[in-house]
């Protein structure tokens, strides 16, 4: 029997319609979300053109972004850059639930190789409904994952025991965050004092501790982090940055985000206290989705004439290597939201149908 506790402490995302891509659109407005339900409105017109090409997944330098000034606390990405090993490939497996093979994304993956996400654009007759799905990922490999007595549920992480955290939507449009803690669901919705309509949990590590964003009476975004152990609740900021989405978490505690910083969407990695910021070149809209142990980060960025391309960042710290990666049946329309430790990773992208599909991707060395 599923067990369940209410705590009000947080909740998140817009409306029960929008989801992990609600996109450029609201981005370019300041509003950051990270998973987006409306992506399958993004026009199509560019992935008849993509779909023609080969699969993109060149390297690319580092670049220091146009964000606020640093400060003890915060650096930029280092420009000593240099590309990744162009040996490197990687292959690709869209994995759809075919209840609705018209929306899947793949949100979170452990080091067992199971994956969490949901189906389900949000759209009237088409619900967010939550699943896990194990290898080798047929229809039979998938249990469903949901919030009991919710309208709509995203499970967006899933940890190295199984437990997850996501968000759940009830029929007034309500976001709340959720922590499946061996079986037992866990509403949360934050801030403490004053609990906000939308609270959204986006990484969850294997000691519990997880974090994500609630949005405050003015439609800002604040990132947080919150220890289900000790009941601990603590704000996410970064130096200068306003609009802050905190977007997943390794068991080092190190912790991956976005914010907006002048006319950008600039991603952060948080290690040890200290800030680092970094952008795709030459991207207004750098989305950072996923971590692993060894900060091996990737997300999204925006390319040119409304394109969203996956990426892989290395050596954030160091000697920082992007990799632009797009499923081949979704360049241009490619989104990667998590990676495990053996650089397996999770996304979607929209195919030339204009349907969404869950995306694996693995190295192939």
């Amino acid at each position: 029997m599923v067990g369940v506790q209410a705590l009000d402490i947080p909740r998140r995302f817009g409306d029960a319609q929008a989801t992990y891509f609600a996109p450029l659109r609201k981005r370019q407005k300041g509003t950051l979300m990270k998973f987006f339900i409306g992506l399958t409105r993004l026009s199509l017109g560019l992935v008849a053109a993509a779909l023609a090409a080969a699969c993109a997944s060149q390297p690319q330098l580092g670049s220091i972004p146009q964000g606020p000034a640093s400060s003890t606390a915060s650096q930029t990405m280092p420009n000593h850059a240099r590309t990744v090993n162009p040996a490197v490939s990687f292959k690709f497996k869209t994995i759809n639930n075919n209840t609705d093979p018209t929306f899947n994304q793949l949100l979170g993956i452990n080091d067992d190789r199971t994956i969490s996400g949901y189906y389900g654009s949000g759209a009237i007759g088409h619900p967010n409904k939550g699943y896990i799905v194990v290898p080798p990922y047929g229809q039979s490999n998938f249990t469903s994952e949901n919030f009991p007595g919710s309208a709509q549920t995203q499970v967006t992480c899933i940890n190295n025991g199984g437990s997850t955290g996501g968000f759940w939507i009830d029929n007034a449009g309500v976001n709340r965050g959720f922590i499946d803690w061996n079986g037992v669901f866990t509403s949360y919705a934050f801030p403490l004092f004053k609990p906000s309509a939308v609270t959204q949990i986006l990484g969850l590590n294997d000691y519990g501790v997880a974090v994500g964003f609630y949005t405050d009476a003015r439609g800002v975004n604040h990132g947080f982090e919150y220890n289900r152990a000790t009941f601990s609740f603590q704000e996410v900021k970064p130096p200068g940055g306003t609009n802050v989405t905190a977007s997943a978490i390794n068991d080092n505690g190190d912790i991956v985000g976005f914010y907006t910083s002048s006319s950008q969407v600039v991603g952060f990695l948080e290690k040890g206290g200290t800030f680092t910021t970094f952008s795709y070149p030459e991207s207004p809209v750098t989305d950072p989705f996923g971590v692993n142990d060894k900060d091996d980060i990737v997300g999204s960025y925006a390319g040119a004439s409304s394109t969203t391309h996956g990426f892989l960042l290395t050596d954030v710290t160091g000697t920082p290597k992007f990799r632009t990666i797009d499923d081949p049946n979704g360049i241009g329309t490619t989104v990667i939201n998590g990676i495990n430790s053996h650089v397996s990773m999770v996304g979607f992208y929209v195919d030339s149908t204009g349907n969404t599909d869950g995306m694996l991707i693995t190295r192939n060395i």
